[in-house]
């Protein structure tokens, strides 16, 4: 049975955030990647296009997300899914770290707002 001990998670910082990757195909999964984002406390999140449903909950402190211009200040086990194809960011107004968990499919890139293709390591 793959177990992933979270202190052995590999760890990304990428604008002011940071991913903890913990499902992951080299781990055993063979279509799901999950990962805990702890987004930073003052911060505001580069807003770009998912070529790949997300879903997200949040576990801790408050976040705004902003989906195709709409934007909704998450609170503590609230839940947002992000279309593919639409345009995100996430922001932490607060003064402690937003953190969520976060979920894709196998596979999952992102375009970045100078129209390059992100495969983020964590997802992949």
């Amino acid at each position: 049975m793959p177990v992933v001990r979270s202190e052995h998670a590999p760890v990304h910082e990428v604008h002011n955030a940071r991913f903890i990757s913990l499902i992951r195909p080299d781990v055993g999964s063979c279509e799901l990647c999950v990962w805990r984002t702890e987004v930073a406390p003052g911060s505001q999140g580069v807003p770009h296009r998912i070529l790949g449903e997300e879903a997200f909950v949040l576990l801790s402190g408050a976040v705004g997300m902003l989906i195709d211009g709409e934007s909704a200040l998450l609170a503590p086990g609230d839940a947002a899914i992000a279309p593919a194809g639409s345009v995100i960011a996430l922001s932490n107004a607060g003064a402690e770290p937003a953190v969520l968990l976060v979920t894709v499919r196998r596979g999952f890139a992102a375009e970045l707002p100078d129209g390059s293709t992100f495969v983020p390591p964590w997802a992949s």
